[in-house]
Formats: C-alpha cells, structure tokens, sequence
C-alpha cells in the first residue's frame, strides 16, 4: 500500500483530532468519512479534504476502494464495528479504550489472524516523542537502575451532564478507564513491565454535571524491582489548566518532564541538561498513522497491537478491582 484511503466511522470530536494531524500525511493516508448523519459525514469531507462521504457505516464497509477504517465512536460501540470491518476484509485502527474486556480483545485477535489484517488499538501515547525520548533515556542507563517512578496527570476538566463520557452504556466506565489508560500505558511502555498494580480511590464529588469517578492513584511494581505511582484526575485543577511534573528515579540521577512533553530534564551529579523531545508531532499521532501503514505494507501487526493493548487491559481490570 502506497497510499491508503482510510474510511472514519464516526465524525465526532475524535475524528476532527485524527483528521487534522493526517494533513501532513497526505501521501499516505487520505480520509472519507461515514456517519449516520451524512450530513456530518459531509460536513468533514469538505472541512479536511477527504475523499468521500457515506451514508452510514455499512456503506463504507462495502467500498472496495476502501483500505482501513478507523473506530471512533464511544468504546460500548467499538467491537461489533471492528468485527464488521474485519469481516469486510478492512484494517482497522480503533480508537482507545478499544473494548470493555479482555474475552473481546481476544476474540478480535482470532478473527484478525483468520482474516489476515493489521488492527492497531489507537494508543498515540505510545508513540508521542516524549515515550520515545523516556525509553531511550532509560534504556542508555542515563540515571543508572531505575528506582521508583511518579507519573502525574492532574486537570480540572470536567465534562458536561450531556456527554456520553456520562453514560455508563457508551463510556464503559469510568474517567480513568475512558482517558487515564493513555497515562497507565505511558507508564508500563518505558522498558520495565508492570507486574503488580492496584487501585485507590477518593471519595466521588457529591454534585456537578460530570457524574463518573474522576480522580484514581495507582501504585505498581515493575519487573525489574522498581516501584512507581500515578496520580490521575480530571476534577483538580492545575497550573495553565493542564502543566504537571512527572519524575523517573534512577540510582545516578533522575529525569524530570513536563507530563505532555513539553521538555525533559536529565539531572545526576552534573549539570542538569535539557532534552527536547521534540514538538512537530508532540501527540504521536502521525507516527502512530506511520506505523499503521507500514504494518499494513508488511503484513504484520503495528507496535500498538490488539495484544499490546490487552496488557494494559488487564491492568486496567486490577486497577478497578482495587
């Protein structure tokens, strides 16, 4: 595949994010779009420049012109699309938290292989140029073994009492399953493998239009005797509505970054020294886009697969289970 056209079902909030960052990939990937309201589908075509628009999902599923689709409508709805897109013959990027069990990531996984396609669960902060700089970091011994690791995503972002992030049939759970699984994979993606985590929760807010659990701490235990904790909320606030410090302590030093990437900082016995990860894809979403479609060229499945995902699934299951 040289240039592939991939069909968004659902044109949503996620699909404007998607389409926006594949302008700068126009020789690999041009978007269609297909909604239950064509209009909406229309609506992005003329906005993004895409391809097509289609009347329904099932529609898009039958253009043979089609190479891949992308999921992005709220998890409850991801599985039975992402069977039918592989039942079409389609790869598929689905969005993440792609499915609300382990029994369904696992049944997609069987019929991707009886089908011989590439699914990628759409975990872009596996590829934001921040994991990239961490795992090279940690991996060149920059602070020697590491100890102990503190990961902190904390933002007062409630959503309004309309959102379907507050419906529990569509969500699948909660804050931290919909969006605090992005930071549990940053976490357990660095090198070292989580092998025992659990789960603590505050007491819920007593009002306010978000009605889900939003704040989550999470301690865990890596496979090389490290220890780390991640403090996630969306009902703090915090400096310029999002800035936080994250820290990897390492026996010669530590490393300090701004949680979303904005800059590193690798301080041992010397001068401190600043490492820029690098902002032209500071998201990750056009590498990730990059990998899809090498995946699809090779025959294989992308570094983001339906098994590394699962992974984070299941810790994801202790995690509520604490």
């Amino acid at each position: 595949m040289t240039r592939g056209r991939v069909a968004f079902l659902g044109c949503g909030f996620l699909a404007g994010v998607h389409s926006r960052q594949l302008r700068s990939l126009r020789d690999t990937w041009v978007p269609s779009y297909a909604s239950r309201d064509v209009r909406r589908a229309r609506e992005l075509r003329e906005r993004h420049h895409g391809d097509a628009a289609y009347d329904g999902y099932a529609a898009a599923l039958a253009d043979p012109t089609v190479d891949a689709v992308a999921v992005a409508v709220p998890p409850a709805l991801h599985l039975d699309l992402t069977l039918a897109a592989i039942e079409a013959g389609k790869h598929v990027l689905v969005e993440k938290p792609a499915f609300l069990t382990a029994a369904d990531y696992e049944r997609v996984a069987r019929a991707r292989d009886a089908a011989g396609v590439s699914v990628l669960v759409g975990e872009n902060d596996h590829y934001k140029p921040l994991a990239v700089t961490l795992r090279r970091l940690l991996a060149s011994g920059a602070v020697g073994d590491l100890l102990m690791a503190s990961f902190v995503s904390v933002a007062d972002k409630a959503k309004p009492a309309a959102d379907w992030r507050n419906d529990p049939a569509l969500a699948g759970g909660d804050a931290f399953f919909e969006e605090g699984v992005h930071w549990l994979h940053l976490a357990g993606s660095l090198g070292p493998r989580i092998v025992r985590i659990s789960g603590h929760r505050p007491a819920s807010a007593p009002d306010g239009p978000d009605r889900r659990r939003r704040s989550q701490l999470v301690a865990f235990d890596y496979d090389t005797g490290a220890v780390g904790a991640l403090f996630y909320s969306r009902e703090v606030p915090s400096l310029l509505r999002g800035l936080r410090v994250s820290k990897l302590y390492g026996r010669r030093g530590v490393i300090s970054f701004e949680s979303n990437g904005a800059a590193v900082v690798v301080h041992t016995r010397g001068v401190p020294r600043l490492v820029h990860p690098g902002w032209r894809d500071i998201r990750g979403y056009q590498a990730m886009y990059l990998d899809f479609a090498e995946a699809i060229r090779r025959g294989r499945q992308p570094e983001m697969s339906v098994e590394r995902a699962l992974e984070d699934h299941r810790l994801l299951e202790q995690v509520s289970h604490g």
